[in-house]
């Protein structure tokens, strides 16, 4: 069974639970706490060198980093990553910006506000942040005026990695109320049979505590 490690408050995470979800693997989840400190430790760098979440160990024991790459690999052969080459430069061509242009100020400005501790030195890029991200909700507003979805195939990774930190925007100090097209993409994304929210456990076994 595939392992995957991670909090689940994170929207990394939840991108690798998401895909789970639609594609009903099963999984085992452990827990590694960014509170605890868990990401730093010399037996977390085993799995993950740059001591972040989330990453996979797959069935034949290979590790596997980096939501985006983690994403590619369990959506290949299903809806969600299609074979048609033009379809898969535009979903990589969006995944690209939520990491680059999106992800940066967005999931940033909710860590912020919610995760780190009092006294943070990046408190002050807060403003900076919420000017780049409303440019990146903007980008994200146009495109969905037009289309349903972030691939002309339709529903695919691109969607599940820019739906992951844009839902919980608000959390950031994103008032989503002015990009109506972007909000129905939301409602349309929830509503696709196996969806599940960033806080519900989706394994199939009880999570297990990282150790040591």
């Amino acid at each position: 069974m595939l392992t995957l490690y991670g909090n689940l408050d994170s929207g990394n995470v939840y991108k690798v639970r998401l895909i789970l979800a639609l594609t009903n693997r099963p999984y085992r989840a452990v827990d590694v706490s960014q509170v605890r400190g868990d990401p730093t430790t010399p037996a977390f760098r085993a799995v993950n060198p740059i001591a972040k979440v989330p990453a996979v160990k797959l069935e034949d024991g290979r590790l596997l980093a980096e939501s985006g790459a983690i994403l590619f690999w369990l959506a290949r052969g299903t809806r969600y990553f299609p074979d048609d080459p033009w379809a898969q430069a535009q979903i990589l061509q969006w995944m690209f910006f939520e990491q680059y242009s999106h992800e940066p100020y967005i999931a940033v400005n909710r860590y912020l506000m919610h995760f780190a501790p009092e006294g943070d030195p990046r408190r002050d890029r807060l403003a900076f942040n919420a000017e780049r991200g409303h440019f990146a909700l903007g980008v994200m507003e146009q495109h969905l005026g037009k289309n349903d979805w972030f691939s002309p195939s339709g529903y695919s990774i691109a969607d599940i990695a820019l739906y992951a930190y844009t839902h919980v925007a608000d959390e950031g100090g994103f008032d989503l109320a002015g990009y109506p097209s972007l909000r129905r993409w939301l409602d349309r994304l929830a509503s696709q049979p196996g969806h599940v929210r960033i806080m519900d456990q989706t394994s199939a076994v009880p999570v297990e505590p990282f150790t040591h």
